[in-house]
């Protein structure tokens, strides 16, 4: 992202906050409670429930250049048909981080043409199905060109099991992105590296015997174990406190929110040096 563009989406905070009277609001470290319950939560419906979904929407647009807050919009966006008043909240909550640091955005500035992928996934998160939240941040020389959020169409039964379809997802979009550069001419001669902090996921990545299991992802196990002997991934375990993916599936604490957000390679040029 250049000048131009980190001015344009301050520009573009800048303009929700007034919309929603947030602008002398006290500024947020972080963006969403811990272990919150909102998709529990009885509180009462708005009278007004145009002015969330509009709220939502534009919040929407702007994960394209901010990613770290696509798990706090993801959750907001299921209670669109019906918001309460604890949405709403949560909602200028997020306003309240924005507010800290309204010209945060992706620096690009390339080192190499290599991918990196990191893949996770927050098991059984959600109190009313019970499915669990995959997550994938992919790098192109150390700088973030792919990430995203999405609860699972299946309930998964186990931790591994969540875990293996997130790393699918993750093998199918490194996938893409490789054909991508190479309609573009450059050609990758590595394999990507796929970093995952799920043990018991690469163990079934590497082994080609299937058990009780995998019964249930038999297909996304063939899918892997086909493009991991190809070349084309290289899978490797990486601890769950340096998991960039961790902070796509969850509602951090302010520490770690902070210490993952630079790590994503987020920026604030407009913040005193």
């Amino acid at each position: 992202m250049d000048c131009g563009l980190f001015l344009s989406q301050r520009k573009y905070v800048l303009d929700i906050l007034t919309e929603c009277g947030m602008l002398a609001s006290r500024p947020s470290p972080f963006l969403m409670e811990q272990h919150h319950r909102l998709s529990t939560s009885s509180s009462d419906l708005l009278s007004d429930p145009a002015k969330y979904i509009r709220l939502i929407g534009r919040l929407i647009y702007l994960t394209i250049t901010r990613p770290e807050i696509i798990y706090s919009i993801h959750i907001l966006a299921q209670f669109m048909q019906e918001p309460r008043q604890d949405h709403w909240d949560a909602a200028l909550w997020v306003l309240r981080y924005l507010k800290q640091s309204p010209g945060q955005g992706i620096l690009l500035r390339p080192t190499s043409l290599e991918l990196e992928a990191f893949c996770d996934s927050d098991w059984a998160s959600c109190p009313l199905t019970r499915r669990s939240i995959t997550s994938y941040f992919i790098t192109l020389g150390g700088c973030p060109v792919s990430w995203k959020t999405k609860k699972q169409t299946t309930v998964s039964c186990s931790s591994a099991e969540a875990e293996y379809r997130a790393m699918a997802a993750t093998v199918s979009e490194v996938i893409w992105l490789r054909s991508l550069l190479s309609s573009l001419g450059i050609q990758l001669t590595t394999s990507t590296r796929l970093f995952c902090d799920n043990q018991a996921a690469l163990h079934i990545a590497a082994n080609p015997v299937f058990h009780e299991r995998t019964k249930h992802i038999e297909i996304d196990c063939h899918f892997v174990r086909e493009h991991l002997k190809s070349g084309v991934v290289a899978t490797d375990y990486l601890p769950t406190r340096l998991q960039l993916a961790d902070i796509f599936t969850k509602a951090l604490g302010r520490d770690r929110f902070r210490f993952l957000l630079f790590k994503l390679g987020i920026r604030d040029l407009h913040a005193p040096t």
